[in-house]
């Protein structure tokens, strides 16, 4: 039986251990590659200052990309009686490299360790949500630009208010998403900050070099003070769920409008029937169930950043153990924002349009507002021409003129759908993902 890293001669009850580990070694897996990257770069620094020979380094290297491989095919586990990640990459070094093992934790604690998985391990996810939340961006672009000529009903109040348009509707989500980018790459420069060496949040008194690890792990800088390290633990993570918050609550409005206009009573779109789904009852139901599951799943994300606040906002400084139950919430977000990403992309790329639409006389004082635009343009005051309509509107007589013209930047007739794209094209590219590609390219190679 392995014993725990910190044990000595007293064994902890059973019960007490079932209790604190709880779910720590399945939310641990999630950790893995990241733990052996971390010590890869922590081991080659420990070379660096001395504190491990120019010859076990290799060695030790070596079979860290052994385990690395391992984990990334799915060849990874973590025994019962096993407490955590950090413990089972050490036994297995131990297993095949005696006391060799032993020496990869050098000048760190469990602490800094697992700031630094989670760092490593949250980037990663951050890079390939902004790839997804990429691709849905330029579907739903590319299909403004599919039914750009299409006119819809706009809504204020849900009451029918001025002509809108497909190529608006779907467009606005693309805007939306991008600003929800930004936000993500405020939290990824937060997260891309390197806590490694900063120990149980107290500095360590061996001649560390912290750049180096930086470096190696291609951080854009480190966490400087040793104290903030750790205090960074949950701040990291609810900046993070906050991000992915914004883009849930614009899927979620999208999901929203998703299934009004989808309803008889709209008939705005219309999904394949192969991706509804019926009633029990009722044989003519056809139930846009993906949209309202997003719906539930993103209001359901939109919570993670106030669950993440009330495990943390009572602490001191210092490491406390609570810390330990923000991975439960935390680390799974990933997968169902994914999730989320993936079926909005395919909803978007499958549903076809209503084109006749505002041929329904029930739309007809959409054009209410074009009318009195038009007579302004032709000289009669503003609040004549609004007088004169909304008369002609009582009387019963008004008479639309279904023509929309609208020329100015971000209109109907004027998308600036190459400047959003721009827009989002220039925050993705202010990640630098190359960099940390690069970094750990050359860590692993």
């Amino acid at each position: 039986m392995a014993s725990k890293i910190w044990e000595k001669n007293i064994q902890v009850d059973k019960k007490i251990e079932q209790y604190t580990v709880g779910l720590d070694r399945e939310m641990d897996l999630f950790l893995a590659a990241s733990d052996v990257l971390g010590s890869m770069a922590h081991i080659t620094m420990l070379e660096s200052v001395g504190l491990l020979s120019s010859s076990d380094l290799p060695v030790l290297l070596g079979e860290l990309k052994k385990i690395h491989a391992d984990i990334e095919a799915g060849n990874f586990s973590i025994d019962d009686d096993v407490e955590d990640v950090h413990s089972q990459v050490e036994l297995l070094l131990t297993r095949r490299l005696g006391d060799l093992g032993k020496k990869i934790h050098s000048g760190r604690s469990r602490n800094d360790q697992v700031l630094v998985d989670l760092k490593l391990f949250t980037r990663s996810e951050i890079k390939e949500l902004v790839g997804m939340t990429d691709t849905l961006i330029e579907q739903l672009l590319a299909q403004s630009e599919r039914y750009k000529n299409v006119l819809l009903p706009g809504y204020t109040h849900l009451q029918i208010a001025m002509p809108s348009s497909f190529g608006l509707w779907f467009a606005a989500y693309a805007e939306g998403l991008a600003d929800d980018l930004q936000l993500m790459q405020a939290a990824w420069k937060i997260t891309n900050r390197n806590p490694l060496g900063s120990a149980a949040g107290y500095g360590s008194s061996f001649p560390l070099n912290r750049q180096l690890t930086t470096d190696l792990l291609g951080f854009d800088t480190m966490n400087y003070n040793v104290v903030y390290a750790q205090m960074g633990r949950g701040k990291m993570e609810r900046t993070v769920a906050t991000a992915i918050a914004g883009i849930a609550a614009t899927i979620a409005r999208l999901a929203y409008d998703a299934c009004l206009y989808n309803s008889q009573n709209f008939g705005f779109i219309k999904l394949p029937d192969q991706f509804t789904t019926g009633s029990s009852i009722m044989p003519h139901k056809k139930n846009p169930d993906v949209f309202e599951l997003t719906r539930a799943k993103c209001n359901k994300l939109q919570a993670l950043p106030q669950q993440i606040t009330l495990i943390t906002n009572n602490l001191p400084s210092g490491y406390f153990r609570d810390m330990q139950l923000i991975k439960e919430v935390f680390l799974p977000a990933f997968a169902e924002m994914k999730d989320i990403l993936t079926m909005t992309t395919l909803m978007m790329e499958s549903i076809t349009v209503n084109e006749t639409i505002l041929n329904d006389p029930r739309y007809d004082y959409l054009f209410s507002v074009e009318t009195v635009n038009r007579l302004t343009l032709e000289g009669v005051p503003f609040r004549d021409a609004y007088k004169q309509v909304g008369l002609s509107i009582e009387e019963g007589s008004f008479q639309p003129d279904r023509t929309v013209h609208h020329t100015h930047e971000g209109s109907i007739g004027n998308l600036c759908n190459d400047k959003i794209k721009a827009y989002k094209d220039t925050i993705i590219a202010g990640f630098n993902f190359q960099r940390v590609q690069l970094a750990l390219s050359e860590l692993l190679k």
